[in-house]
């Protein structure tokens, strides 16, 4: 695949080598974790399959069996930081012989914590902080005082109970499978699992592991698992118990607009400046729409605060006259990033797909839709840049009521409970895109708008306080911004467009090209039988169908990832792009 590119700012780039100098902690960073208990297959034949999430962490490769458990094992893919492999795992420290961990993700609060219940490290990584936690409070508590984003597979031989866990809103992968019998797997990816080999005679189910929660199994002698229990320990609409050891600046009280704007810049800075923390150089994508646009310009600001010795990079994808790009160059002119323009035709983008299907795990519309522009700017980094850590916008048309058909909510109270209901399914759309799409290509992932603190004080607001108001979606978080001159003002209030929209070129959108693409390949007479072919979400369009035949192709039978289309809502809509709604105004219209 060719993809052209263009680096503004060129000037800067004698400084794009530069990388900071070690810290004191090393951090886990993007990862893969892989683990099995109770096959009854030689390991050996096994572990092949923990290969297939190696993109996940292309540096380094441990498998290693649990002593006393034969049948028992975690495999792990890991990211190097600063060129030196630190921080393999699974983790095990001298004070807690009988504790194995591997898990994927960053704890923002692992220093605070330690401080505040004076914990001694052994190590220098930031998952540290759990097997102490663990140590002194149990998992319950261990897991609702994390401050991060992370998937974790905790092992105590001691007590011979196994431990899985996921953050609230499952910004961090992971699957499982079970079997009547006991054997349990584990992996970032359910690729990693689909061909592990087991003693059941019928198909056994591979289900993403629920955000949130955290499931505790006990470990028999002969390695199989028994579920204890499966609790949620954080909704996303309650205050995180890690709140009360949070170091941030003091909220005011009460709802009073000039109160509440100024709480919102408070807790937005602070999500962008603890996501600071990493030892490669940090970049961030930049689609022109506020939401990244808050994002690059807060992290260019810290970044000059904290004096790191290189500057942003920001990366815009699309066609030369998509709206996107557009918009995406003004904002990196105001804010002073060094900025890079991945241009890329239909025909890339359509070969593209089949791919971003199996990187995916998903057959959802819009979801590998907007996953095609993503998967290609995140190659364009990976191969031509040394950008690893990489800023995102997600969770914001979630949390901020962002999507066009928010201005159809019957009432205040119905646009808030759809808010609710669309940040508890991130897992299986948004986050699920920006994370598979980077980790495709060796990058990590964060993403502010998705901060605890952030989003269950934004949660608290008042419903009417958080509907869009005069014609314009996500109103609160614009009028939060405006007037500091951080974003130009024809940016804080630009309107939203889907980023497999905005994209690419207003005459003709990549939904328009994939249609067309997809008219060859799926005839009136397929589609007529795809409801009897497919009676679990059945497609009724020829792009679900397409879709729906490269998934099954990849992972036959696996239909019950996700749960639903992702549809807007209160519309009668056959398609989820922002085109395609009545409500929807071109920006030249606007």
């Amino acid at each position: 695949m060719l993809l052209s590119s263009h680096c503004c700012h060129s000037a800067l780039q004698s400084s794009c080598r530069v990388t900071l100098s070690a810290a004191p902690v090393r951090r886990s960073k993007m990862c893969g974790i892989w683990a099995l208990f109770g096959s009854d297959e030689c390991l050996a034949i096994q572990c092949t399959n923990a290969m297939k999430i190696a993109h996940r962490g292309p540096d380094a490769f441990r498998f290693e069996n649990v002593n006393g458990f034969t049948n028992c094992c975690f495999g792990f893919h890991r990211l190097a930081i600063v060129d030196q492999l630190h921080g393999m795992q699974p983790l095990r420290v001298k004070k807690f012989p009988y504790l194995w961990l591997c898990y994927n993700g960053e704890i923002y609060n692992h220093e605070l914590l330690k401080e505040q219940f004076e914990f001694d490290y052994q190590t220098r990584m930031d998952g540290e902080i759990l097997l102490h936690l663990y140590d002194r409070f149990g998992i319950e508590k261990m897991s609702s005082l994390l401050d991060g984003v992370f998937a974790f597979i905790l092992l105590d031989t001691a007590n011979r109970k196994i431990f899985l866990g996921r953050d609230t809103y499952g910004v961090r992968p992971m699957f499982k499978l079970l079997t009547d019998d006991g054997f349990l797997a584990v992996c970032s990816e359910a690729k990693g699992l689909t061909q592990i080999t087991h003693s059941m005679s019928e198909p056994v189910k591979i289900m993403p592991f629920p955000p949130g929660h955290f499931e505790e199994f006990n470990l028999k002698l002969n390695g199989k698992v028994e579920s204890v229990q499966l609790e949620r320990f954080h909704c996303c609409t309650e205050e995180p118990k890690h709140a009360e050891y949070d170091d941030a600046e003091q909220l005011g009280k009460g709802f009073a607009l000039e109160t509440v704007k100024s709480n919102i810049r408070i807790l937005f800075e602070n999500a962008v400046r603890k996501r600071l923390m990493a030892h490669r150089r940090i970049g961030c994508l930049l689609s022109g729409g506020v939401d990244s646009s808050l994002v690059a310009a807060t992290l260019v600001k810290l970044s000059k605060e904290q004096e790191l010795q290189y500057p942003i990079q920001t990366f815009a994808i699309g066609a030369e006259d998509s709206p996107d790009i557009a918009a995406a160059r003004k904002v990196a002119a105001h804010i002073g990033s060094e900025h890079h323009e991945v241009n890329f035709t239909p025909e890339e983008a359509i070969k593209a797909v089949e791919e971003v299907i199996v990187h995916l795990e998903s057959y959802d519309i819009t979801t590998v839709r907007a996953s095609v522009g993503m998967y290609l700017v995140s190659k364009y980094i990976r191969e031509k840049t040394d950008s690893v850590v990489i800023f995102s916008g997600e969770g914001s048309d979630e949390l901020t009521q962002g999507y066009i058909y928010f201005h159809k909510a019957p009432s205040p109270k119905a646009g808030a409970e759809d808010s609710v209901r669309l940040l508890k399914e991130l897992y299986m759309f948004d986050v699920l895109r920006a994370d598979r799409t980077t980790a495709a290509h060796g990058l990590e992932l964060r993403v502010p708008f998705l901060d605890h603190r952030f989003t269950a004080y934004y949660l608290s607001l008042p419903e009417e306080m958080r509907a869009p108001k005069d014609g314009v979606e996500k109103h609160l978080l614009r009028e939060a911004f405006s007037g500091l001159d951080l974003i130009p003002d024809e940016i804080l209030w630009r309107r939203k467009e889907a980023f497999s929209d905005g994209m690419t070129s207003t005459k003709k959108s990549w939904y328009s090209f994939l249609q067309e693409n997809i008219e060859s390949k799926i005839n009136d007479s397929q589609l007529q039988k795809a409801k009897k072919l497919f009676p679990y979400n059945p497609p009724t369009t020829k792009e679900g169908l397409f879709m729906r035949q490269l998934f099954e192709k990849h992972y036959p039978g696996c239909y019950e990832w996700i749960t639903h289309y992702w549809m807007p809502r209160w519309i009668k809509a056959t398609d989820p792009s922002a085109r395609t709604l009545s409500i929807y105004k071109p920006e030249k219209d606007q």
